[in-house]
């Protein structure tokens, strides 16, 4: 009973100094001397039953080792962010990829409204997962702020940028980002993980982890039983093709011979529509939906290429590797 209360006691402790030095600007270190406090307890406690140190003894000290560590690099790293400065976002994301500057279309959308908006911003690879397990995330300010959709309106607030559309434009806009990051991104999903099986991972990374190849068949299966209960997942794949281009069809039409979504000139919805299209263009080289965009809708590809001369001059560079200018 009193191993099973020092156990409790050891967890509360290193949770407590985890959650310190994440809301905090530097370390507590009494959470690190409870958190010791707790390990000696222990191992007194084990002492008195067992008369000398067990194994459950060294796997407790070094599990204790780790969650020091691991509160003390979070620590590090989030005076790292803070030093970033006022108004500046420290977008955390995956690694660069080889034929797109990410993978994931909501890091392209963050990070090319980011540019749209001039908003100063730097890259953080150490921790691309969230508080809401998700990414991309951002700091800024000593806010964490998770979900690229929130954060793109979190910034346009704080930064007041002005909307110059119409009141029935905004509600255009607003159905097509919902369209793209709610709906089209489900079918890009069931090829990815369902039909792919998450060969892309290979295809659009130089560089893919060990323990990432060893967890991609866990990944793929977490992500069609996400997409069952979704309702994507339960169409056969010609239904789900039909879906996307119909979405597809929709965004090609609306554009029309426009410069940009909503005329002549960039919009932040564009930074939502250009994302999901060139995730489509430049990661999806081997599915049905890039012809869709580059053959059956040709003003769809054009429009990509307009967007990433304007918001990305500088996207070979920000490949992984990087490749010579165009």
């Amino acid at each position: 009973m009193q191993i099973v209360m020092c156990l409790l006691f050891l967890t509360r402790m290193g949770a407590r100094a985890e959650v310190r030095v994440t809301v905090s600007e530097g370390w507590h270190w009494a959470g690190i001397l409870a958190f010791l406090t707790a390990v000696a307890l222990l191992i007194g406690t084990l002492r008195l039953c067992f008369g000398t140190l067990t194994l459950v003894t060294a796997v407790v000290l070094l599990l204790g080792v780790f969650k020091i560590c691991s509160c003390i690099t979070k620590a590090k790293r989030r005076q790292r962010w803070e030093a970033a400065g006022q108004d500046v976002v420290v977008l955390h994301c995956s690694n660069r990829g080889r034929l797109a500057p990410s993978m994931s279309p909501f890091v392209i959308k963050l990070e090319s409204f980011l540019r749209f908006a001039g908003i100063p911003y730097q890259l953080d690879f150490d921790e691309p997962f969230g508080p809401k397990g998700k990414t991309p995330w951002v700091t800024f300010n000593g806010e964490e702020l998770a979900d690229s959709q929130l954060i793109l309106e979190r910034l346009t607030e704080h930064f007041n940028l002005r909307n110059s559309l119409t009141k029935e434009l905004q509600a255009i806009a607003r159905a097509f980002v919902v369209m793209m990051d709610e709906h089209l991104i489900w079918g890009l999903r069931v090829w990815r993980y369902s039909i792919d099986c998450g060969a892309g991972f290979y295809e659009c990374h130089l560089h893919v982890p060990f323990i990432v190849s060893v967890a991609l068949p866990f990944l793929c299966w977490r992500m069609r039983r996400a997409l069952w209960h979704q309702g994507m997942g339960r169409h056969t794949f010609a239904q789900v093709q039909s879906i996307v281009r119909k979405d597809l069809t929709a965004v090609s039409e609306f554009l029309g011979e426009r410069r940009y979504l909503m005329g002549e000139e960039l919009d932040a919805v564009d930074c939502v529509v250009f994302a999901h299209l060139a995730n489509i263009v430049y990661n999806y080289h081997r599915s049905p939906f890039y012809v869709i965009v580059t053959e059956e809708l040709p003003n769809l590809a054009g429009y990509v290429k307009r967007v990433r001369q304007r918001l990305w001059p500088d996207w070979n560079k920000c490949l992984d590797p990087p490749l010579p200018s165009q």
